[in-house]
């Protein structure tokens, strides 16, 4: 028995059943695809971020402390100057990718090769920078105390500046010894033994009677205010954005008294800048989207061989470097949410 079958007019529609919908090849419908899954896994780990940050609001730390530091210009306060061109570089290569297909679309092999190398240069450049941001946030600059409650307590001086632990730290001779699981000690296991023994430091401390502590607790206006009241000294300390909140001398030495360890940059298990959750988001979300950037850098590479070698030519299309690009602008989109998140709010 023969079976009638029915075609429909796909005259006016968008898709009438073939095997390119919306007019994409199969190609390009796998790599949107992949690129709204990798939306999802990236909006879940900012959302985790938001809440776990609005949770603790109070110990978060401050971007414009942190992210200080620029290239060639050491001890020169430059707060959020190199994200900030980090950022422009890597929006900047979206610029060259999206001229390398409209060069690809027009079948120029020079042009789509030129833009290409300028799109993997700026790839290139934005995880470097990523690494050594990195190494700066690892190595830390000020070095802090963390109490048998795990508080960080920093140090500043009359004025409300910061003030590093080797600038008035003490000198005690003694034999110091890493805590490690090999000497019994695994419970309070070390990477590296810290520059400065929690001794050192309270006894320089009391040394300089014009250093503060300042703990990981941000004031809010009218602590601000009180704060102001409190230090006379502070009174040109401008507090019309977010600072942490500065204890007497008697206050700090106080809290100096429960001193448990020194902490000298951050990690996954301590933070000198304030909240340990803060080290472990940083590290698993910036490191999760520099995973994606250099993925998408050796691609560009490959793809950057095959037009040299004249592949695409040959094929009469450049629907390869359409299908990176489309990568490549999700890359970058996803930093500006990371940047917003991160540095921004």
């Amino acid at each position: 028995m023969g079976s009638t079958v029915t075609t429909a007019t796909t005259e006016g529609k968008t898709w009438g059943g073939g095997n390119e919908p919306l007019g994409a090849s199969y190609g390009k419908l796998m790599m949107w695809f992949f690129i709204m899954s990798d939306a999802l896994t990236f909006s879940g780990f900012l959302a985790a971020y938001g809440f776990s940050r609005f949770k603790f609001i109070e110990t978060w730390p401050l971007a414009d402390e942190v992210f200080t530091h620029f290239p060639f210009m050491h001890g020169v306060a430059a707060p959020m100057y190199y994200v900030a061109l980090m950022t422009f570089i890597l929006i900047f290569s979206s610029v060259t990718m999206v001229l390398a297909v409209d060069a690809g679309h027009q079948m120029k092999q020079q042009k789509v090769a030129f833009y290409m190398f300028l799109t993997i240069i700026g790839g290139l450049i934005f995880v470097g920078s990523q690494a050594w941001e990195w190494k700066n946030f690892i190595s830390g600059e000020y070095g802090a105390i963390e109490t048998k409650g795990g508080s960080i307590l920093q140090f500043v001086d009359n004025t409300g500046k910061r003030v590093k632990l080797e600038d008035f730290a003490a000198t005690i001779p003694h034999e110091r010894e890493q805590h490690k699981a090999s000497n019994g000690i695994w419970f309070e296991s070390e990477a590296t033994l810290p520059t400065y023994t929690v001794e050192e430091v309270v006894e320089g401390f009391k040394s300089h009677p014009n250093i503060l502590v300042r703990t990981e607790v941000i004031l809010t206006k009218e602590t601000a205010e009180k704060a102001q009241g409190l230090h006379p000294t502070l009174n040109d300390f401008k507090f019309h954005s977010k600072h942490k909140s500065i204890l007497t001398r008697e206050e700090s030495l106080a809290r100096l008294a429960n001193a448990h360890l020194v902490v000298e940059g951050a990690n996954l298990q301590r933070n000198e800048y304030g909240s340990k959750l803060f080290a472990d988001f940083f590290f698993f979300i910036t490191g999760f989207h520099g995973f994606h950037v250099f993925s998408g850098v050796i691609i560009n590479i490959i793809i950057f061989i095959n037009i040299l070698l004249g592949t695409y030519e040959k094929r009469r299309t450049y629907e390869m470097v359409e299908k990176v690009g489309l990568y490549w602008h999700f890359v970058d989109l996803v930093w500006v949410f990371v940047f917003t998140f991160f540095y921004l709010v």
